[in-house]
């Protein structure tokens, strides 16, 4: 054998010739190295909202996490003890960081049971035989700024830190954790919302033992229309003027519809800044894990819109957050992002689907953007949004309208027994000129295009079926309104799977120029949908459009032609129960004792499996630009499991 002078191989070589000139000898076992103590973290992997500490069902892909399977920990940004302050000394109010900067994970507390109530468990098997000079701790390698671990110790539950030991007879007894994030996931660049815990025990004379465990965050998700209605929110105006009376009829009458369909909860009501359109300045979402007793437990969180000076936002940290519901705000908002965009009117959810390998079990959102000048709702919200990896935002083109909301076209209406459950409503443009030309053709062209009380009659068009359909623009807005529409189904479509049979076609009609907006008085500019103290320059007769500018300043798109709603848009409406809808009252012509916009959209309703009724809504919010889905807001059922694919 040929040896080398290469270090260490030298010496191999030596080796292997002294072993093989070297005569046989009694074999030698050197003493066995000590074992490090059997370390053994465990979590509700299956999400069944028990920890196996015996079998395999909560081990399997305990160190990874998918949408399937994973513990899932909450962010704990409630308040349960209602202890934040929403004010400083003197009354004076905070700011907005502050608002927001207080909840139960702002503090290193277990404050009470409901709070106990948010911690994910986590627990260590028994130790057994360890020495009493061993001990252990527990570190957050991964997520650490995000996740706190309390322990249960004989005293109540401690906060655990770098300096934390836990004790030989713990050890040997068993560990329960209780896990919390402070936060949600903002941007997954950032952090991807994983919380990975250690322990660690060492003992003399042997090597330390560990394990990991991985958690993630549970994802923010917005409600969809399978969820049940649970509540109602509105705001609810003070004095004695003209609008403010009808403002105040409209909420009397919304709890009775409430209550008819079911609705037990009282209304939520807004009253602090004034702010009509409850449906813009907060999206209502939800985070939710299994308990240890196997129910879900949720915490309502509410999106507060990505609009920093829409002081009725500040309401939600004012008045709502509490036992169970946090709120959250995006910052970073820029001022060139257009400002109606970020209405969380523009922001509604597809019910759960799958199709085409891709599956959304808690839905997917869609949020409308401008086209034609490539406007978008603002990063900031989109990114956070995004970041829960369930419901990634689809966006669709709301360039043709005026406040360019999602909602101002298109709604989701359960359906069960249909192949996903759920239908598409759309607004249908063409079958709103029908029924004028179809009236047209019978002989009532004469008769009044709305037919609103001579109380408000002052802040309605005036015209004639005749005198509608003998304006091109009318007709050329329509036009386009069905090719926008049109093209913005064929992506839901093509996303879900959708047929033209699950699609409910809900008359409509939609104008350039609306004769009311000049007309409004000194109480209608603050209701502007497009923000407050703004109302488009607008003409009293259709198509003559000037100076159409939105919030930010910049002119409508080369060639753009927005719109609003001119009969009162139903598939702006509310959907109070599975079965129940909410719609604005139409006012449309009267023919032979019958308003023809309201048969034709009962028809359409009562098609897909609904019980329609009508709320006013002319006077309150319709002349805004907005109708009753834009005035109200709903809290929905967040007991299922958003993991469980359709």
């Amino acid at each position: 054998m040929v040896v080398t002078s290469t270090p260490g191989r030298t010496a191999l070589a030596l080796t292997v010739i002294g072993a093989v000139l070297a005569p046989a000898s009694p074999a030698f076992s050197a003493p066995a190295a000590p074992a490090p103590p059997p370390v053994d973290l465990r979590a509700d992997v299956n999400r069944d909202g028990r920890i196996d500490l015996t079998g395999t069902t909560d081990t399997t892909g305990e160190d990874t996490w998918t949408p399937d399977r994973g513990a899932v920990f909450l962010p704990n940004i409630d308040d349960d003890t209602k202890r934040c302050p929403t004010a400083g000394p003197g009354g004076k109010p905070l700011t907005d960081a502050k608002l927001a900067a207080c909840n139960d994970a702002a503090d290193a507390i277990v404050n009470g049971n409901a709070d106990l109530a948010d911690l994910a468990r986590v627990r260590a098997a028994a130790i057994p035989g360890l020495p009493a000079t061993a001990t252990g701790s527990v570190s957050v390698p991964v997520g650490g700024k995000h996740t706190r671990v309390f322990v249960k110790r004989a005293g109540g539950w401690a906060h655990v830190t770098g300096k934390t030991r836990l004790t030989a007879a713990e050890l040997r007894a068993g560990l329960e954790f209780g896990v919390e994030s402070t936060d949600i996931v903002r941007d997954a660049k950032v952090w991807d919302g994983r919380g990975v815990i250690r322990l660690t025990v060492t003992a003399p004379g042997r090597p330390a033992g560990s394990d990991d465990i991985t958690l993630r965050v549970a994802p923010l998700l917005t409600h969809h229309h399978l969820q049940k209605t649970q509540q109602v929110l509105v705001t609810k105006v003070a004095g004695k003027e003209d609008y403010e009376r009808r403002q105040q009829a409209f909420v009397s009458a919304l709890a009775k519809e409430t209550k008819a369909a079911g609705v037990t909860a009282p209304l939520v009501t807004f009253d602090k800044y004034q702010d009509v359109w409850a449906q813009d300045f907060v999206e209502p979402g939800y985070v939710s894990m299994t308990g240890p007793d196997g129910r879900r437990q949720a915490i309502r969180v509410m999106i507060r819109s990505a609009q920093p000076d829409r002081e009725a936002g500040r309401e939600l940290f004012e008045k709502l957050r509490g036992n169970g519901v946090g709120v959250v705000q995006v910052s970073g908002v820029r001022d060139s992002e257009e400002w109606t965009l970020n209405s969380m009117g523009n922001l509604e959810t597809v019910p759960p689907y799958t199709h085409k390998g891709r599956s959304f079990p808690a839905g997917r959102i869609i949020m409308g953007e401008r086209k034609d000048d490539g406007s978008k709702p603002a990063q900031a919200m989109r990114t956070m949004l995004a970041s829960q990896g369930f419901q990634d935002p689809l966006l669709l083109d709301t360039s043709w309208l005026h406040v360019g909301h999602v909602d101002e076209f298109v709604q989701f209406l359960p359906a069960p027994g249909t192949p996903r459950g759920w239908r598409i409503g759309v607004a249908d443009p063409e079958a709103g000129l029908r029924l004028l030309r179809d009236a047209q053709k019978a002989g009532h062209g004469r008769t009044k295009m709305f037919s609103v009380p001579d109380s408000v009659e002052r802040y309605a068009p005036r015209e004639t079926i005749d005198q509608a359909l003998a304006s091109k623009e009318l007709i050329a807005d329509n036009t386009m309104a069905a090719a926008r529409i049109r093209a913005n189904l064929a992506v839901l479509q093509r996303e879900t799977g959708v047929t033209d049979a699950e699609v409910v076609r809900v008359p409509a009609l939609y104008t350039r120029g609306k004769e009311q907006v000049g007309e409004r008085g000194d109480r209608m500019p603050r209701l502007s949908r497009l923000g407050a103290g703004e109302v488009p320059e607008a003409v009293t007769e259709y198509g003559q459009q000037k100076n159409l500018t939105r919030r930010d300043g910049r002119a409508a798109g080369p060639g753009t032609v927005m719109t609003s709603a001119y009969v009162p848009g139903a598939v702006n409406g509310v959907l109070l129960g599975g079965d129940r809808y909410l719609a604005p009252r139409q006012w449309g012509p009267v023919i032979g004792g019958k308003d023809i916009f309201t048969t034709a959209v009962t028809a359409a309703y009562t098609g897909a499996g609904l019980k329609v009724s009508y709320i006013d809504d002319w006077y309150t919010y319709h002349l805004g630009m907005g109708e009753v889905h834009c005035g109200t807001n709903t809290l929905r059922d967040a007991s299922a499991a958003w993991w469980k694919r359709p």
